[in-house]
């Protein structure tokens, strides 16, 4: 085998909304090590294949020449790693990875009950934070389950409806993934900021770098999640345009989205009931938002590196968790140089407008409008009009992003995939 890789290429598969990329790095036309990082959808595209997740997960089989030498979960949301339970997960499995890599938050020695250092990998308070996120996914478990009801309530908005069933199938436990997950590598690794993982013999010629998640020693702030922050997240046109909606729409009516009720009932109950309903479905969404920005905050963040090439995985990281690395880590300054020097940038998080932070973007020296030989290569895996509003500027994907990684990169959508016989769309590097 040659020392270092030659080229390599990067996959990205049609799974709807979720993340599934396959980053292989060729020593030889068929000298091959294959790099699957995630795979999971919460809602199929209305192009792929038949057969779904299912032909998606046969597709890499074929792809990877039957066998995958690293696995990458960068979380547990279920648009990351559904793929990894049922039958598609089984045609996974029997690809044998030697690794399987997964953020230190999934560590089982973690959990409250589990024989072992209660401190192992995430440092003080970390098994309280995964018996936090585990019973705020069964909390999730049960919302979903509340939805049908929901639906059969004419007081409760479609929109919040709507995001309720998805964000609560986002942030059930997936627990058969999970499982298989545990046992499907010859070695698993449970990663945080810094790690130092050993893949000389496994990828020779490539360095691999872990900047997400810090632990909570490293950084408490990945216990919380920033509603708005104008200097990183892409939001303030669609702010100052809802802003301006709303002056010129006035007069408004109080409650404009409450039903009108029956003649029968009384005066009283014609204001309540609709108004307990609708605060209670609110309240709801309130909670799996706080559980779906918890995760992304324990997503992985890797940096793969042949010679000058480098090539970054974030995963859905928002700010909190990509602010260590890029703020307030001891060596965050270096960090910051190496990633200006990127080749390839995954949009993090679907294009949403927090995580993909605007001092990233801006530090990207490959990232300009002319289309030179070495102009940034960026991938987005989505699909639109499924989480998050236009109305607020909280749309996934970002217009104002997407409009600036279409000007200043290279930029290959999944939302652009309109066949069901190739469902994937290529980057290829010369090293």
């Amino acid at each position: 085998m040659a020392a270092k890789p030659t080229r390599a290429r990067i996959r990205s598969y049609n799974v709807g909304f979720g993340d599934c990329f396959l980053l292989t790095f060729f020593y030889g036309e068929d000298d091959t090590r294959d790099i699957l990082i995630d795979f999971g959808s919460t809602k199929d595209s209305p192009f792929g294949p038949a057969k779904g997740m299912l032909a998606i997960a046969e597709k890499i089989r074929e792809d990877s020449g039957g066998k995958l030498d690293m696995v990458v979960a960068t979380h547990r949301h279920r648009d990351h790693i559904s793929g990894f339970g049922g039958d598609p997960g089984d045609v996974i499995a029997s690809l044998k990875p030697e690794l399987v890599l997964q953020p230190w938050t999934e560590d089982p020695e973690l959990e409250p009950d589990a024989r072992g250092r209660p401190d192992a990998a995430g440092g003080r308070g970390a098994p309280g934070l995964v018996a936090r996120l585990a019973n705020m996914q069964a909390v999730a478990q049960a919302i979903k389950d509340e939805v049908p009801n929901l639906k059969a309530s004419p007081h409760v908005r479609k929109t919040v409806r709507e995001q309720l069933e998805f964000l609560g199938d986002t942030n059930i436990a997936n627990r058969d993934s999970v499982v298989n997950l545990m046992k499907m590598g010859k070695r698993a690794v449970y990663a945080n900021f810094g790690t130092e993982l050993d893949v000389a013999e496994l990828l020779p010629g490539v360095g691999l770098e872990v900047l997400g998640p810090p632990t909570l020693e490293q950084s408490a702030e990945i216990a919380d999640q920033r509603e708005k922050d104008p200097d990183e997240f892409w939001q303030l046109a669609a702010a100052s345009a809802a802003a301006a909606t709303v002056a010129a729409d006035k007069p408004t009516l109080l409650f404009p989205d409450a039903a009108v009720p029956a003649e029968t009932a009384t005066q009283e109950g014609r204001w309540v009931i609709p108004e307990i309903e609708r605060m209670r479905s609110e309240e709801m969404l309130a909670i799996v938002r706080s559980l779906d920005s918890a995760l992304n905050n324990t997503s992985l963040i890797l940096l793969f590196e042949v010679g000058d090439t480098r090539l970054l995985f974030p995963g859905d990281a928002q700010i909190e968790n990509w602010s260590y690395a890029l703020f307030t880590a001891p060596n965050h300054e270096e960090i910051r140089k190496r990633l200006a020097t990127a080749a390839f940038y995954k949009v993090g998080h679907h294009g949403s407008l927090n995580a993909t932070p605007k001092t990233l973007w801006s530090g990207f020296k490959r990232a300009n409008e002319e289309k030179t030989p070495d102009r940034l290569s960026t991938m987005v895996s989505t699909l639109a009009g499924k989480h998050g509003s236009e109305a607020r500027g909280t749309e996934v994907p970002r217009k104002l992003l997407v409009t600036e990684l279409e000007h200043r990169s290279n930029f290959q959508d999944t939302e652009t995939l309109r066949s069901a016989d190739e469902f994937w769309n290529d980057v290829e590097f010369e090293f």
